[in-house]
């Protein structure tokens, strides 16, 4: 069965898999275990990181069908969140404001704010998506 629904993107995907050996693009994907793994093994001493780079495509085609499409697009927050999420720049994208201003402030709450969002992005965008869908 074909499924049309394009959460997530496999260019960002590979631009996202230069920094893989710190599981930057696991976590895009949804997979936050592994991409915490990866983060302390330097992508399982790089030899994960190496697989990945053919494993690419079915990463991409699994976050797919997990997450729900909509109006905040992930892959702008996962951008947003990697090279900005310091300043919370992924926080205001998503119309969190109050947090955005707290993340600036406190630079992404000492840190700690970034890794719970590198855990959470998906789901909290999924969620979105679908208040917006049933506002719709």
């Amino acid at each position: 069965m074909y499924d049309d629904n394009d959460t997530h993107s496999l260019g960002v995907g590979y631009l996202l898999w230069i920094f893989g050996f710190l599981g930057v693009h696991r976590f895009y994907f949804g997979r936050p275990v592994s991409g915490t793994i990866y983060f302390f093994t330097l992508g399982l001493f790089f030899i994960g990181w190496i697989v990945d780079l053919f494993l690419m495509p079915w990463l991409e085609a699994s976050a797919d069908r997990r997450y729900n499409e909509g109006e905040t697009n992930y892959s702008i927050a996962w951008l947003f969140l990697t090279f900005l999420g310091f300043f919370g720049a992924h926080r205001f994208y998503m119309g969190k404001i109050g947090t955005g201003l707290i993340y600036l402030l406190t630079l992404g709450l000492c840190g700690i704010g970034v890794i719970y969002d590198y855990w959470t992005l998906n789901e909290q965008i999924s969620s979105r998506n679908l208040e917006f869908a049933a506002y719709a």
